[in-house]
This record gives structure tokens, C-alpha cells and sequence, in this order.
């Protein structure tokens, strides 16, 4: 039945998913010529707001339990659980007052979708090609840089890929190392991702309806004394415990 009641109602989610980049393209682009990057952050906050009530669309429940004791004014790296395509819209909407950035493939700064690939390349995210290792780490370097001048964070999902069961991979040390060598005083944040993996289990067609899903942004941690490679394996030990414990 709720497979079913996917088939009809998925059309309209990605309808409105759609409408929102193909809106937000012009708007993205007149906000970043005029109003430079204040204007342009705000304009994609509001698009990924509007990414966010498409789920409404399918009857979906998207929580996200915030933490309003983590400062602003200071480079954060955000660690997160990766489940799904869905995963970013809430994080960059939710937390959009850290100025936070992605590591994402190049492939999606340069396929030219609709306010997407042109938040990608203006926004100031690090579009790696993961098959030029000097040019990923110069990006990566690039945004660690502008954390430190800028005070911008970073998301980053050290699983890599995507899980389709829920289970964790393990996490791999590589991108947040390179930051943390340039912001050694950084936090470093944990966020739980939980349920949005059910969202696509038949898929990308349909979507699964009426699903619950969370997104909790945990207390920093204590890295006093630590390397980054113990950093990221406390992050997935305290991530795991609450999306599979």
C-alpha cells in the first residue's frame, strides 16, 4: 500500500522539487551578481528551505533537533551519517547561520542543474575530482583556508557513499585531517542522520511515503589531545551509537 501510494505521489514531489531549482536559478544568480555572497547565502537558505517542504509532499516527517549552544563566529567542521540524496537540504537550511560548506564532486559543480551546480561553484564549496588527487586536496585546502579568514564551517560525510540499509561504513579520515590542519582549534560536530535511507528504499522511483526522519546535531567533541585520525573514529562511535544503537 505504501509503495503504492509512492507511485502517485512522488511526481509531486519531484514536481515541486523541480519548480523550487528552476525559481531559484535566476534568483540565485541576480543575488550573487548584485548583493555578492551575503545575498546569494540567503537566497540558497531559502531555496533549501523550500527543498525541505517538499517532503511534506509524500507525508514525510523531517526532524531536526538543533543545538543552540554550539557558538557562531568560529570554523566548525560538521560530521555527519550519510543515508540519502536528501541528507543536505535540512543541514544546509537548519544550521544556515554557521555558513557551512560542502565537499562535493565536481561532476555535480559542472552537469548543470538548476541552482544546484551553481550554488556548487559560487557558493564556496570544494568540488573535488576524486581521480586528480592534488586538485582535491588544493580544494580542500581552499575551503579550510576561507574557514580560517571567513570563519565558514564545513559539512562533511567521511562515509563517503551513501549507506542503503542504514548500516554505518566506516568513516575515512582523509578530508577532515586536511581541514583540521589548517583549523587545529575547529570543532568539530557530530550530526545522527536517521530514517532518510527508508525514504529511497524502492529507490529514487518511487519514494517512499510517510516516513519519519530525524537529523540531530550532537554536542561537539573533546579533542584535546587527539590526532584526526582518533577525532573521526570518536565521531563515528558516537554517530553509530545513535542511528544504529
Amino acid at each position: 500500500m505504501r509503495k503504492a501510494l509512492g507511485y502517485i505521489l512522488t511526481p509531486i514531489f519531484y514536481i515541486c522539487f523541480a519548480v523550487s531549482l528552476l525559481i531559484f536559478h535566476p534568483i540565485q544568480w541576480l543575488c550573487f551578481k548584485f548583493g555578492g555572497y551575503t545575498a546569494h547565502k540567503k537566497s540558497v537558505d531559502l531555496l533549501n528551505g523550500f527543498l525541505v517542504a517538499c517532503n511534506y509532499t509524500l507525508f514525510n516527517r523531517t526532524q531536526f533537533v538543533d543545538n543552540r549552544n554550539i557558538p557562531t563566529g568560529r570554523p566548525i567542521i560538521f560530521v555527519a551519517n550519510h543515508q540519502s540524496t536528501f541528507d543536505i537540504p535540512p543541514m544546509i537550511y537548519f544550521l544556515r547561520r554557521f555558513h557551512g560548506k560542502f565537499i562535493s564532486k565536481i561532476e555535480l559543480a559542472k552537469a548543470g542543474i538548476p541552482s544546484i551546480s551553481y550554488n556548487l561553484v559560487h557558493g564556496g564549496a570544494a568540488n573535488i575530482d576524486r581521480k586528480d588527487p592534488k586538485q582535491s586536496i588544493a580544494e580542500i585546502l581552499k575551503l579550510a583556508n576561507n574557514m580560517k579568514t571567513k570563519n565558514w564551517s564545513a559539512f562533511i560525510f567521511p562515509e563517503g557513499t551513501r549507506t542503503k540499509t542504514g548500516t554505518m561504513k566506516a568513516f575515512s579520515v582523509g578530508g577532515i585531517a586536511t581541514l583540521l590542519k589548517k583549523n587545529p582549534d575547529a570543532l568539530v560536530v557530530p550530526i545522527a542522520i536517521t530514517g532518510s535511507y527508508l525514504m529511497v528504499k524502492y529507490g529514487m522511483f518511487p519514494l517512499r511515503p510517510f516516513t519519519s526522519m530525524s537529523w540531530e546535531v550532537l554536542q561537539p567533541l573533546d579533542t584535546t589531545g587527539m590526532n584526526a585520525e582518533e577525532i573521526v573514529k570518536k565521531a563515528e562511535e558516537i554517530i553509530k551509537a545513535k542511528v544504529e544503537g
